[in-house]
């Protein structure tokens, strides 16, 4: 779309980026409504018309409803500015955390933002064990920087801060913004779409098998008919194009915009290492299965194989470690620094363990048999300890005088 080069012009384009796609919301609403118009009056008054007229009468039908369409946009719009981080922490199970809660996360996040010179923005926990993060807001007040439990408890605590560095650089450089109203243009034109559908599944398959009998099937009404349901394909036709052009609109979102985020995560932190491998460690441990792409298209990583990696949001980790290998410094660490620190449930899980362990072996203890009695003269008589099972000095005890041939061992 427009090309960036360096942080402060990036920051320009993403702004000139933002204004368009909000223009671009408008004109795909306004594409939806004509698409609805002319599949109304293909189901409808239109039926027994040609194609032509009935993309005049569309036409017209989308002038007179265009202000109503105006004023749903800008309802959208409105709502999704004071309530799309209550949808977003709906979807995620999020939950805010404050400095009582987790004192060294807070640090980590507050530090970073005073070096910044930034206001500190919301933290939220979002219980998963994979490895991501996020931030989303569309204005200061409402910038939130969210964190996943697993990467919490498996990294180290600079790789948490580089990552932490890494979304508060997607807020300054107005990434959140842009990407939250590409999510909103998604919002509207899927929900647009997904009710033009359903009327034209439910609707429209009677009309097109109907519309062109009601005349008698004559020449003119079979002509009709034909023109009926080839105004249905059109309009069909045109919501999916709308659809995929929102699509396009996502993915058309500059990929540059993850290495500026990682590059300037090593600006605050003045670790590329850290970065580094953090990168590495989130790598294959990212995808969250339940959690919607337009989400996913926020994170740190957005996972993505085969045929969908064409359209991936976010560059390869490979290429994103290359390029902080070679323009910040940093160093890949050897694969035995990339193991990761256990989970809180794999640490209990170690406890239990032992404590298992510990009362078995405890069990096994107080089970054996006790040591035999001492040898004492009066071992080999029956009845004695150490006698034996049959009295008879068998058994092991010790030989003494009274054993053996005496005359006190003798039945």
């Amino acid at each position: 779309m427009f090309p960036a080069f360096g942080l402060y012009s990036h920051i320009q384009a993403n702004r000139r980026r933002s204004i368009a796609l909000l223009l671009g919301l408008f004109f795909l609403v306004y594409v939806i409504v004509f698409a609805g118009a002319l599949a109304l009056r293909g189901m409808g008054e239109g039926q027994f018309d040609s194609l032509s007229m009935n993309l005049r009468g569309a036409y017209g039908d989308m002038l007179y409803a265009a202000p109503i369409a105006t004023i749903g946009v800008l309802a959208w719009i409105f709502i999704a500015y004071f309530g799309h981080q209550k949808l977003i922490d709906a979807v995620t199970g999020a939950h805010e955390i404050s400095r009582q809660d987790d004192p060294r996360l807070y640090r980590m996040l507050e530090n970073l933002c005073i070096s910044r010179g930034m206001a500190t923005p919301k933290l939220k926990i979002m219980e998963t064990d994979a490895l991501n993060a996020f931030a989303s807001g569309l204005e200061e007040k409402q910038y939130t920087v969210t964190l996943t439990r697993g990467l919490v408890e498996r990294l180290e605590d600079d790789e948490i801060e580089a990552v932490i560095a890494h979304e508060l650089t997607h807020i300054r450089n107005e990434d959140v913004r842009m990407m939250v109203i590409a999510v909103i243009i998604a919002g509207v034109v899927s929900f647009a779409g997904e009710l033009l559908f359903r009327s034209l599944r439910y609707g429209g398959r009677m009309r097109l098998l109907s519309g062109g009998m009601r005349r008698g099937g004559g020449r003119g009404g079979g002509r009709a008919g034909g023109g009926a349901a080839v105004a249905l394909l059109v309009a069909a036709a045109i919501v999916l194009v709308a659809w995929l052009l929102s699509l396009v609109i996502r993915f058309a979102l500059s990929r540059s915009r993850e290495y500026l985020a990682d590059a300037g995560a090593v600006e605050l932190t003045k670790r590329p290492d850290a970065m580094i491998s953090a990168l590495l460690k989130i790598s294959g441990r990212a995808e969250m299965p339940k959690t919607p792409s337009s989400i996913m298209e926020m994170c740190i990583e957005n996972p993505r194989s085969g045929f969908t990696a064409l359209l991936a949001t976010h560059p390869a980790i490979e290429d994103r470690v290359a390029a902080l290998e070679r323009h910040a410094g940093g160093r890949r660490p050897p694969p035995d620094k990339l193991t990761l620190r256990p989970s809180a449930a794999e640490l209990l899980a170690q406890e239990k363990a032992a404590q298992e362990k510990a009362a078995e072996g405890a069990a096994q203890q107080g089970g054996r048999n006790t040591p035999p009695f001492p040898p004492t003269p009066w071992s080999g008589l029956p009845g004695m300890p150490g006698s034996g099972s049959d009295g008879d000095g068998g058994g092991n005890a010790a030989p003494t005088p009274w054993s053996g041939n005496s005359p006190w061992g003798k039945n």
